[in-house]
């Protein structure tokens, strides 16, 4: 059996995780309040790697140390990301289910089923205009701040950051909001655990209806260039595809723009607030994808075998997670200059790496220069009130409410 590195934890060389230990729950109200005090916690018992549950019943190998999660995220050989054979036994309405299934896209593919739906992904991507997307941001984000400028008072999730990202994923995939709108509820539902089962019907039914849409009224989309795609997708694969850009595209890049919003209205180094910072919103937006990112643990890995990995034996066929987060704030990472450090794992690594990093910056830095150039005087209606909404995976606020001198509203094309 291969082993990967030398014991760095301080258990007997060679444990079972299962053996050291009760399992930490990812799922709860009080590990979504304080994420970071639990892999403080975990990382001095355990080491790199730390026994967890990610719903009730569901045993999963969280990865806290960042070079360990580097190694398993470059070797797919033996930590490939498909789950077929662990979901066996996992019952149909269990809450993580459809964030960790199988499904026919590169996310959750290995070898040369990986290869088949990465590249049409990549090259749909590739070919979607974005000084075009910067236009449809900027007229985007204008009509949503004008909705709520002269009142002095928004609530930044419902009223801009879900909306913003919800309009741009559609004009991306050319998709209808009806539809838009069936699949962005179902995704949210799936992040936050929530009869998760009936949300994936309906995802699945909604992107159903995209698909039959494009194959009538094809345009200049992305859902259009993966139907015209030589490699020949089916209906099952192409809606597989779209789960992908649900699923990256809204969720997680709306909570990146709540994130860095936040930071922005709280750190003193980006300078007396939003008046004239010293620090740029990019330089924002790396930090946050170093320090508090928005999907906290996710890229799921199932070895092949059991394998000796950091003094542990993880077992075959089981759930090894990146703690993205807390391999990002890894003492042995060092990472201090955030601007343009690209160390982070929050766009992963390897195989899986994430094909739409650089439209994720343009949606993300746009509406966030948008709505800061618009009310450059707001502020947290009540920062001591934040909460966070439980969930393993990501890294979301429930609110961000916010205060500013009512302004009138942006001129529009």
């Amino acid at each position: 059996m291969p082993s990967h590195g030398a014991a760095s934890s301080p258990v007997p060389h060679g444990a079972q995780l299962d053996a050291a230990g009760a399992r930490t729950p990812l799922y709860t109200a009080e590990f979504a309040a304080d994420p970071y005090r639990v892999y403080r916690a975990l990382r001095e018992r355990y080491g790199a790697l730390a026994p967890v549950e990610l719903a009730p019943g569901v045993p999963a190998t969280l990865v806290i140390g960042y070079q360990t999660a580097r190694r398993i995220l470059n070797d797919p050989d033996h930590f490939p990301a498909d789950p077929r054979i662990w979901q066996r036994d996992i019952p149909g309405d269990c809450p993580v289910l459809p964030l960790m299934e199988w499904r026919p896209n590169a996310f959750r593919s290995a070898g040369a089923e990986h290869a088949r739906y990465r590249v049409p992904t990549v090259e749909a991507l590739n070919a979607f205009d974005l000084f075009s997307l910067h236009g449809a941001i900027e007229k985007i984000s204008a009509q949503l701040i004008n909705a709520f400028c002269e009142t002095g008072s928004a609530e930044l999730i419902s009223q801009y950051a879900y909306p913003l990202t919800f309009e741009v994923v559609n004009t991306m995939l050319g998709c209808p909001a009806e539809i838009g709108r069936r699949a962005a509820d179902a995704m949210a539902a799936i992040f936050d655990g929530s009869d998760t089962d009936r949300a994936d019907a309906m995802l699945v039914a909604a992107l159903g209806d995209l698909i039959a849409l494009k194959r009538k009224e094809p345009g200049n989309d992305i859902t259009s260039r993966l139907l015209r795609h030589p490699v020949g997708l089916d209906d099952a694969e192409m809606n597989s595809q779209l789960v992908s850009f649900y699923g990256a595209g809204i969720e997680p890049l709306q909570n990146l723009i709540v994130n860095t919003l936040r930071m922005l209205m709280t750190d003193q180094r980006f300078a007396g607030g939003l008046l004239g910072g010293s620090l740029t919103t990019r330089a924002a937006l790396d930090e946050v994808l170093f320090t508090d990112p928005p999907l906290s643990n996710l890229c799921t890995t199932f070895p092949r075998q059991p394998i000796l990995i950091d003094g542990y034996w993880l077992a075959a066929n089981q759930p090894v997670v990146i703690g993205i987060a807390a391999c990002n704030n890894d003492p042995a990472n060092g990472a201090g200059d955030y601007l343009d450090n690209n160390s982070h794992l929050s766009w992963s690594t390897g195989p899986h790496a994430c094909p739409a990093r650089s439209v994720a910056y343009l949606v993300a830095q746009d509406a966030i220069d948008q709505l800061v150039d618009a009310l450059p005087e707001m502020r947290l209606a009540a920062p001591a009130d934040l909460t966070w909404r439980p969930g393993p995976f990501h890294r979301a606020l429930s609110a961000l409410p916010v205060t500013f001198p009512p302004s009138p509203p942006l001129p529009q094309g």
